[in-house]
């Protein structure tokens, strides 16, 4: 699905928009973030037992989340993730965006006095639509934009200055939210951008995003926003091991890794990634249009191929203005989807 090119405030840079086409509550993103605390006590000397996760619980979600499928695609045979996972005990509602555009998505479409109000509200949303799984907030940030333009290193992307993202962080902490850092690598490679966010990647709160649209290696090198991209599960399994390892390294929570999709080619060989218990996957539904459309999209990519996790973007403007609709689907038209995503962001 086509994407807008979108002038950058700066000289000769430019953005490519992104995304085309029980009933009792879990406790709160922070106290998940912070369940895997440090095993002793230095001051008394006295051990505490290691966190463990809900492994009962764990279950009995990924089988609710599933909506009742038979085929035996879902819910996926994974491994129970370590203690103070998000998911599946919490539904993760993101705003998505940056911070130079207000065409990028609903992270800078509005100014902060009127964008956290509107995230909040979407998050009272989907928790008066489900009452099992608890909504949480999320800001996902794209930390590295493809471009219209190669750059002086000819790598058709543009890195944020930290300077933003520590933004981001603060502002996600004012509302007790999670941050992603969303990575567009054009034509350079995830071995060469990821590495470069492992200071902010090491903090309990803050997961990843990846996205094929705007992966060019595999296509010739062409200019990212000219054909759809593409990464491998080959790809994907290094970004997981990476982020495997930061989690023990620090000894901090599971990681959450999104991966944007809305075509087959996006994704290669899905069979082959790996499932690890320090990460969590979770494949976005990334195409816009109207609802039919949408959910045309997520059975062929999504729910025929399943991985781990689903997510289903909505877009303020391309589902409703550009699709001749008179509005989103609404939280309990999405949760009616085989499965049912966790993660849901808007645009």
């Amino acid at each position: 699905m086509k994407k807008l090119i979108v002038p950058f405030a700066l000289p000769v840079v430019i953005f490519l928009a992104s995304c085309s086409g029980n009933t009792q509550k879990t406790a709160s993103s922070q106290d998940l973030a912070f369940s895997n605390s440090v095993a002793t006590n230095s001051a008394d000397s006295v051990t505490r037992p290691t966190p463990v996760i809900d492994s009962a619980g764990y279950r009995r979600l990924i089988t609710y989340l599933s909506n009742g499928d038979s085929t035996g695609r879902w819910p996926v045979k994974d491994p129970v993730p370590l203690a103070g996972a998000v998911l599946p005990f919490n539904r993760v509602i993101a705003y998505y965006g940056n911070l130079y555009s207000n065409r990028m998505g609903a992270l800078g479409k509005w100014p902060k006095k009127e964008m956290i109000p509107k995230l909040l509200a979407e998050v009272k949303k989907w928790n008066d639509a489900d009452s099992v799984i608890k909504a949480i907030p999320a800001l996902h940030y794209i930390s590295s934009t493809a471009q219209g333009s190669p750059g002086k290193d000819g790598k058709w992307r543009f890195r944020m200055p930290s300077a933003q993202i520590d933004t981001v962080l603060n502002w996600a902490k004012e509302i007790d939210a999670l941050v992603f850092l969303d990575v567009q690598i054009g034509l350079s490679t995830l071995q060469a951008e990821i590495p470069l966010l492992e200071k902010y990647l090491s903090m309990p709160n803050v997961h990843l995003g990846i996205d094929p649209e705007f992966a060019m290696n595999g296509k010739g090198g062409k200019r990212p926003g000219s054909v759809i991209g593409t990464m491998s599960a080959a790809d994907i399994n290094y970004v997981s091991e990476y982020l495997a390892n930061l989690v023990k390294k620090n000894n901090i929570p599971p990681k959450m890794l999104v991966v944007h999709r809305f075509t087959q080619g996006m994704i290669t060989n899905y069979e082959q990634i790996k499932l690890r218990p320090e990460l969590q996957i979770v494949i976005d539904m990334d195409g816009w249009g109207y609802p039919a459309k949408k959910v045309g999209t997520y059975k062929n990519w999504i729910y025929s191929q399943p991985i781990q996790f689903t997510g289903f973007k909505l877009f303020y403007v391309n589902d409703t203005e550009k699709s001749g609709q008179k509005e989103m689907m609404s939280p309990a038209e999405v949760l009616k989807l085989r499965p049912a995503p966790i993660y849901i962001q808007y645009q």
